[in-house]
């Protein structure tokens, strides 16, 4: 199995937390939390890893190398000189990327079981599956509709009432599912997934765990609260 994480993103929600790094390489309790998500992902035999990276990336790329050091093997896609947006980059990662694999956000910490998901999407002949979680607004804004194991509608900052589920951090992709991407633009997840859900092609595979993520400041603590438990 693959994982493409997203670290390029700006972190503007956490200010000065993260002004001179990436999101993904804030310290907690001595260690990036990308090292983190990589020994939790490792755990279910995700090895093979490209990290989608842009912002401040060299910080990245000389604490984490080729992976090897870690346990897993690592190769990088380069928004170069303008953001892509999360899925822009996994679109320009396509020539790494293997016919089936997960992408996951810089931000998420996530306690799901990764090859329960896989043997599910390998069922079904879709081109998409996101993983969700009942979260009626409680760790972040809901901003999913599900219905019949499908994911039906899908808002970034247009909140609907009947929104009680959320976008849990990971989702797994069929290759051919970046047709639907144009080269070298700007491309958000909202886009991507309306369009997925538009051709009824986006599965829903519901976690009944809570996720974490770093993407606030709260939520920041609470992740390092989380850890400093285990």
């Amino acid at each position: 199995m693959q994982m493409a994480i997203l670290c390029g993103g700006l972190a503007t929600r956490l200010g000065d937390l993260a002004k001179d790094m990436p999101k993904s390489m804030i310290q907690i309790e001595g260690k990036p939390f990308l090292e983190y998500q990589l020994e939790n992902i490792k755990k279910h035999s995700i090895k093979d890893i490209i990290l989608c990276v842009g912002h401040l990336s060299d910080i990245i790329v000389d604490h984490f190398g080729d992976g090897k050091r870690f346990g897993v093997n690592i190769k990088y896609s380069y928004d170069r000189d303008r953001p892509l947006g999360p899925i822009g980059a996994v679109k320009n990662a396509e020539s790494l990327l293997d016919d089936i694999f997960f992408i996951m956000y810089g931000d998420s910490y996530l306690t799901v079981n990764f090859q329960k998901i896989y043997s599910y999407f390998i069922q079904h002949d879709k081109l998409g599956l996101m993983v969700v979680y009942k979260n009626l607004d409680k760790y972040d804004i809901s901003n999913l509709i599900i219905e019949n194991n499908m994911v039906v509608a899908y808002k970034e900052n247009e909140k609907k009432q009947d929104m009680i589920y959320i976008d849990y951090g990971t989702s797994i992709l069929r290759k051919k599912a970046l047709d639907l991407i144009p080269n070298n633009t700007f491309y958000t997840t909202e886009q991507f997934f309306s369009d997925l859900i538009s051709k009824k092609e986006l599965l829903a595979f519901e976690a009944k765990e809570r996720f974490y993520h770093i993407g606030n400041p709260d939520a920041l603590e609470e992740f390092r609260t989380f850890i400093r438990g285990q």
